[in-house]
């Protein structure tokens, strides 16, 4: 029997996403290590987008947090707030411009029920979306759900110098991206989107 396209092999799913998505050498992506790779830890808030609980009965965002703390950086923030769009929106502006903060993840409200609007809501903030963030979540979910992931919205970005991202609101989906997407590209991202730090001079002390 052949096997089904529900349950994909690892190495076929890896040489799809190979062809899809092409190897790209170091010249392209430029180095795989940046001056934040030897940081400490980053301060990321967690944003639980839902009606129907509460942070203590929040699974997706304990998950987030799990991965988060297992891979050494700190939980800056958690947040909570009802799905809809205005709310959202002010609560990931106010993370955002938190000090503390380098990174945000919003867990729920990320598929297409009617009261879905984490993506409508954090997408106009953004001044540069990740577009393969999304394409590689799918990929990934595929392999976890097959055609249920279809249903599965996500959304990464670029606001205020911080990545974001929107998640699904289940722990396996929350989980999925966080240690599979986000964690192993947060300090190169957060270097990226923070951009070069100035150099400090002045250019009055040339003039006498």
């Amino acid at each position: 029997m052949g096997r089904s396209l529900r349950d994909p092999k690892p190495e076929a799913t890896v040489l799809l996403l190979g062809r899809r998505f092409g190897r790209m050498n170091e010249t392209a992506l430029g180095p795989t290590t940046t001056p934040a790779n030897d940081g400490g830890a980053l301060g990321i808030a967690v944003v639980t987008i839902a009606a129907d609980r509460t942070l203590a009965t929040d699974e997706a965002g304990e998950a987030i947090v799990s991965a988060l703390e297992a891979s050494g950086h700190d939980v800056a923030t958690r947040e909570h707030v009802s799905p809809e769009h205005d709310g959202v929106q002010s609560i990931v502006v106010r993370v955002i411009e938190r000090d503390d903060v380098d990174i945000v993840i919003t867990a729920g409200s990320a598929s297409v029920e009617p009261d879905d609007v984490a993506i409508e809501a954090v997408e106009p903030l953004l001044d540069k979306e990740l577009t393969a963030f999304g394409e590689l979540y799918t990929a990934l979910a595929y392999e976890e759900v097959g055609t249920r992931a279809v249903a599965v919205r996500t959304l990464a970005g670029v606001a205020d110098g911080k990545p974001i991202f929107c998640l699904p609101g289940t722990a396996a989906g929350a989980r999925l991206g966080a240690e599979e997407l986000i964690l192993p590209e947060a300090r190169h991202l957060v270097t990226l989107a923070y951009g070069p730090e100035e150099d400090g001079t002045d250019d009055a002390s040339d003039s006498s």
